[in-house]
Order: structure tokens, then sequence, then C-alpha cells
């Protein structure tokens, strides 16, 4: 067996017949926000972004950030000051990203759909004294203002910058985002940005496995993290930089979204903005008519398109944020025609570090062996090593381990300890992986989500993707909940959500038999849930915290557990 330390993924750089270079080192040492003014420099007519039946010019949107950036500085903001928004996916974001940025402060971007506890924590933690958020938000953020350090609120609505802009609102104990706006020259302030030490942004992290954690993302991470899709798409450059789209369905406050909205404006792209990422009509409606050179989304929205049946198309698909199934994969890619490039990242790493070439090859009509539920190799100066959970040594090579990171791309570490989180400047991310011999690498589980069966470990996403190969199946998650008759083991219960052309035609016995063929007996889920919707996290991924959570709270309702 190849070793991690053979680094088999380097033969492994190429993109169809192109050779990719080995290290993109020196990575570029440059202040986010210069990418706007580069952008708007080299292409200041062509449209930024399409939201809601309007556009704005890369010129406009480098204007409207300037003047905030202007704004907020004449609030009091000053350079290293924290700013949060809580905004979907809108222009506001973008305009308040960079007007951040260009006032020298840093970003903090928080879920539209955080509550008030939520926010306090987050809010609070990182000290931003402003926030920026839309109406809908505006009453919980005025709520908690006691409770943390928040100065001034700039409130927006979610139909400015549409098409049907409204009237300004005078609301009371806030100011207005486009009054700010128009009240401001475009006239920045000239801050002095060390991209290695200086944060860009701040999120936060952990909500779906324990207390959020604020991620120091420096410029120079975020820089890496671009350059590193870049990458990967050099030899397309020539014909996409400047001149084509990308549909952007998922939410800029994760650092998924946020990621690729950079990678955007790096590249001069017209960005497709769809406000709610859960709204699939509109994201089927957007794509079958604007047929984006790229579209980012996450694996529920793959899922659910595959559901609509989206028909051919030319569209370069990217996936991330969660694991894609197989199932869904091939499914997608025998309505469309296009296979879907799966990446790996965490908000840790700013961006990815890994990306599956072999789906990407195909664009450039190559078509290698595909890996279909990899989520394929590190990127150029990414280090890897695969870590026994057993031992806490590095693993055997074929054997699995938790997956540690290192590169240009990692964050400085957890607010507000620089290092904090990491181990010698490694990231444990808590995800389970193998590598085969040409280098990609398969995420078996989060460490978090194994079940104990009677001492064997059982990979819940293993029975995951076993579930989505029946045809009834649209959505599946299995956990590991406490086995009432052996103390200290586990079974296996699904939570299923059902094909509609399937409903009230399966049961629970028929999955159970379909898994009983595919999985060793002690991996076969013991119960099978059907519901109408599953949870999901803010960043659409299947919630199976959540769900954990609710058995062992219903389990001791009914004096099975203490």
């Amino acid at each position: 067996m190849v070793s991690v330390a053979d680094k088999p993924w380097l033969k492994q750089y190429k993109l169809g017949p192109y050779k990719l270079p080995q290290t993109k080192e020196p990575y570029p040492r440059i202040a986010i926000q210069s990418l706007l003014d580069t952008a708007a420099a080299e292409f200041p007519g062509k449209a930024a972004c399409s939201y809601l039946g309007h556009e704005m010019s890369y010129a406009d949107l480098k204007q409207e950030a300037d003047r905030l950036a202007a704004a907020l500085v004449g609030l009091g903001v000053k350079q290293g000051d924290k700013v949060a928004t809580i905004l979907p996916t809108c222009p506001q974001f973008i305009i308040s990203d960079f007007g951040i940025l260009k006032a020298g402060a840093v970003h903090v971007p928080c879920s539209i759909l955080h509550k008030a506890a939520e926010l306090i924590y987050e809010i609070g933690d990182s000290g931003a004294e402003t926030v920026i958020c839309t109406e809908m938000s505006l009453e919980t953020v005025k709520s908690i203002q006691d409770k943390t350090s928040i100065k001034n609120i700039i409130v927006t609505s979610i139909m400015d910058y549409s098409s049907e802009t409204p009237e300004v609102a005078q609301l009371p104990d806030a100011l207005q985002f486009r009054d700010l706006i128009a009240g401001h020259e475009p006239d920045p302030p000239d801050v002095d940005i060390d991209p290695i030490k200086d944060l860009a942004v701040l999120p936060f992290t952990g909500g779906a496995t324990g207390l959020p954690k604020g991620v120091m993302i420096t410029h120079y991470n975020r820089a890496a993290a671009m350059t590193h899709i870049a990458w990967y798409m050099e030899p397309l450059k020539v014909g996409v930089r400047g001149k084509t789209s990308m549909m952007l369905p998922v939410a800029f406050f994760h650092q998924y979204g946020h990621m690729m909205m950079h990678f955007a404006v790096y590249w001069g792209l017209k960005m497709y903005l769809i406000p709610d990422p859960r709204d699939v009509d509109m994201l089927y409606e957007m794509l079958t008519k604007h047929r984006p050179f790229v579209c980012s989304c996450v694996p529920t929205q793959y899922s659910r398109l595959a559901a609509r049946g989206l028909g051919r198309m030319n569209t370069m698909f990217m996936s991330g944020a969660a694991a894609l199934a197989v199932e869904v994969a091939q499914k997608f890619k025998k309505q469309t025609g296009m296979p879907i490039t799966e990446a790996y990242g965490l908000s840790e790493t700013s961006g990815g570090t890994h990306i599956n070439l072999s789906a990407f090859s195909k664009l450039v009509g190559f078509m290698p062996a595909e890996k279909l539920g990899s989520i394929g190799v590190p990127f150029p100066d990414t280090e890897v090593k695969i870590m026994d959970m057993d031992t806490g040594e590095e693993a055997a090579p074929g054997k699995e381990g938790e997956l540690w990171v290192r590169g240009p791309q990692l964050m400085l570490g957890y607010w507000p300890e620089a290092g904090k989180g990491l181990v010698d400047g490694w990231l444990p991310t808590g995800d389970v992986v193998t590598m085969d011999d040409d280098g990609y690498f398969y995420v078996t589980d989060r460490v978090k989500d194994m079940a104990n069966i009677s001492g064997l470990k059982v990979y819940t996403r293993l029975v995951d993707d076993v579930l989505y190969e029946h045809p009834a199946v649209a959505d599946a998650v299995a956990i590991g909940i406490p086995d009432v008759e052996r103390p200290g083991s586990d079974r296996i219960k699904a939570f299923i959500r059902v094909a509609p052309e399937y409903e009230g035609k399966v049961t629970a016995e028929e999955i159970i038999g379909h898994c009983r063929a595919k999985l060793p007996p002690y991996a076969v889920p013991k119960f099978v849930e059907f519901r109408q919707e599953l949870p999901l996290t803010v960043t659409d991924k299947l919630f199976k915290r959540q769900l954990k959570e609710e058995e062992i709270t219903n389990m001791k309702a009914r004096g099975e557990l203490k």
C-alpha cells in the first residue's frame, strides 16, 4: 500500500492533458479588499451581480463598498475593529464585506437563522460594536444590545438592490444602509494591512457539534484559498476570467459561500445570487434560464435538483460543506450529463484542502477513471497525515484514521488565541478518512458520528450511502443511539425522507432488508423512522446531532435512559 508520506496525489495534478504545478508558493500577500479594486479597474462595466431582477456593475459595486467604508469610519469603526453582519446571500453582503475590509475592520458573518442566544455569544465574544442586518433580524439585534457591546445597528431590506427597491423606511434606533451609503463620498481610508497577521474574517463554527468557536482567518489565508481554486481552473482562465458567470445559491455567511464569492470577484465573474438557499424552485428556474459557467451548491440542493429533473446542462457543478452521496452524484450526472466536482474544506481552512480532479477533467474533454465518493487530492502546499485514533500515531498505509491538515490556508487559531485548536501547527479535522493508491481521499465519517456496536465501530456515513441506494430514499441519515439492553453500546437508527412517488409504498422492513443485503449485521439499522422533512443545519447539512439529541430526550422521557 502507498503511504501518505509518498504524496501519490502529486501524480494526479493534471486537468485532462494539462499538467498543474505541484506548488503555488509564494502565495499573494494582499489585502482581500484589493480584489474588488482590481476587478473594477479591469472590468468596470461588467455585471458583478444579478439579484432579483437587478444587475450591478463592478464599478458600481466598488463605489458602494467605498461609500460604506467611509460611513463605517464616520461611525467610529477603526482598523482592527470587528463588524458583524446578519445578512442572506444578497448584494448588501458583498458591499458590507468589502466595505468592512476597506475600513480596515474584520468581518464577523453571522447566520440569519441564529436566535438571540447564539448572536449574544458570537457578537459578544467577537466584541463587535457595529452590526449590519436585515429588517427580519432587527428586533432580535435590538433585544441583545444591552447584553453585548453593540453601539451601531445598520438595517437594510432584503429587497434593496432588487428590481423592486422599496422606499427607505425610517426605523427607530437603527441607521439605514442605503442612507449611509448615499450620505458619504466613495473615499475609503488608507489602511495599512499586514496580510500575514491581520484578520479579514472571524466566522464562528462548531454549532452543529458543540459550542461555536471564532476562526481567525487572515487576508493571507483567504488569498491562499482563492489561489487554490484558480490553480485547478488555470487551463480555463483565458476563456473564463471576466467573461463568464457563477451561480451562488449558498449562504454567504458560511465560509463555503463566502470563499466562492471572493473567488468570483477575483476572476471578475458575474454572480447570480439566490437569497434563500432552500428555494429549490428559484434555483431550478435560474439554472435553466441563465445556464452559468459554474454553480456551487451543497449536497441537499443537488438531491432536490435531481428530484426535479434538471435536464442536460453545460454548467460546471461544485459541491462542498458536506458529504455528497454517490447515489445523488450518479443520478445528477445521468440527468445533466455533467459530473459534480466535490471539494473538501472547513471554516478553519478558509476554503478547501482537497479537490476531486477526476470529475473536473470532463470540462476539458478528458475522461479519467472517476473517483466517485472521493473528496479528491490535497491542494498544492497542503500537508496531510492520517492519524490512528487508537494509538495517536500516524496510521499504517491503507488504514483509516483522522485527517490532520496544515497549509497556507490554515487559520491562525480559535479566537482570540493564536495556535488554539492546532497541534504543532496541524489541524485535527474530526473526519475519518482513507486514501487510495492514487492519493485520492475518502471521508468515512465524522469522529463524533461513529457508533459503537458491542465494541465494533460503525461509520454512519457508510450506512447513509447504503440508504441512498434505495430508490425510495430522497434524503437519509443514520445515527447511533444508546442500546438500552447493552449499556455502553449503540444501536443504529435511520431517518428517511421518502421520494414523493414512493410515499406510502415503502416500509421500514423493506429498508432494513435492503441494508441487511449490503451491510454487516451489526451495522444494519435496528429502527427506521420516516419523516416529511429532516432537520438541516444553518448551512443546509443534514443535522445528525439534533436527531441524536431528540432521540436521547425521548428515550429519557420513556424511562429507557436515566
